[in-house]
């Protein structure tokens, strides 16, 4: 049986890799659920499941490609509609483009800009305001290593990353007086779906309930302390 929870999150990028995992992780640990992913049917397929297997378990879910402003408003809406208290935000979304910025294009650019940098800028304004008026909230910004090595090759993607920390930072030091949490999780080299069809050794890599359980570590710790970051990185080094 679960070790149930009064708490509710919302992880963005629910139904594969690290968003998969935390979410299972969060279930199994009794925390109530909101997901959102661009894929209806793994939404709710993924629903169906956590609920089965975590009796006590509430899941929501609503589709959204956060790359459209129009429906990232409506899921900001629709956040703060079903779970008007939110404890837990996890920013997990994003979307990697190996290219220089010399060489991108402005599809390559604005996609990263809006999925990487505005989705949890966003996000983090709306839902910081409920958790700064409840005094009371954790929010987590899923980022990279390529926000402390700069990864020329993937150049604006390492662009967003470095603003995703200096989102993190900001949103400390403002909601810290108002005793709401905010946490940057720094994975590396991470066996998500882009290594698909890699033959690199799974141990070369970070697996995804890696990340999950850094933040199930960071939920378990006493009300007063707060882990600023939590850097993981493949014990060979990053790939």
């Amino acid at each position: 049986m679960p070790r149930l929870t009064n708490q509710t999150a919302f992880i963005t990028g629910a139904t594969k890799g690290m968003g998969l995992a935390i979410a299972e992780r969060l279930a199994q640990s009794g925390y109530q659920l909101l997901l959102s992913s661009r894929d209806s049917q793994a939404l709710g397929a993924l629903k169906n499941r956590l609920e089965t297997a975590n009796p006590g378990v509430s899941v929501h879910y609503r589709a959204c490609d956060v790359s459209d402003g129009t429906q990232l408003a409506a899921l900001i809406e629709w956040i703060t509609h079903t779970a008007p208290n939110l404890d837990i935000l996890i920013n997990n979304v994003g979307i990697f483009r190996p290219v220089s910025i010399l060489d991108e294009s402005e599809e390559d650019f604005d996609m990263q800009m809006r999925i990487n940098y505005h989705t949890p800028h966003l996000l983090s304004r709306a839902v910081g305001r409920v958790m700064r008026k409840n005094r009371n909230g954790h929010i987590f910004n899923i980022s990279s290593i390529a926000s402390r090595e700069p990864v020329s090759a993937a150049g604006t993607y390492t662009v967003t990353k470095y603003a995703v920390m200096g989102l993190t930072h900001v949103l400390r030091d403002e909601l810290k007086s108002y005793g709401v949490k905010v946490t940057e999780i720094i994975p590396g080299s991470t066996l998500t779906s882009s290594w698909e069809g890699t033959t690199i050794p799974a141990d070369k890599f970070i697996l995804p309930a890696d990340i999950a359980e850094a933040i199930i570590a960071c939920l378990s710790l006493s009300e007063g302390a707060n882990v600023d970051e939590i850097r993981v990185k493949p014990k060979y080094g990053n790939i």
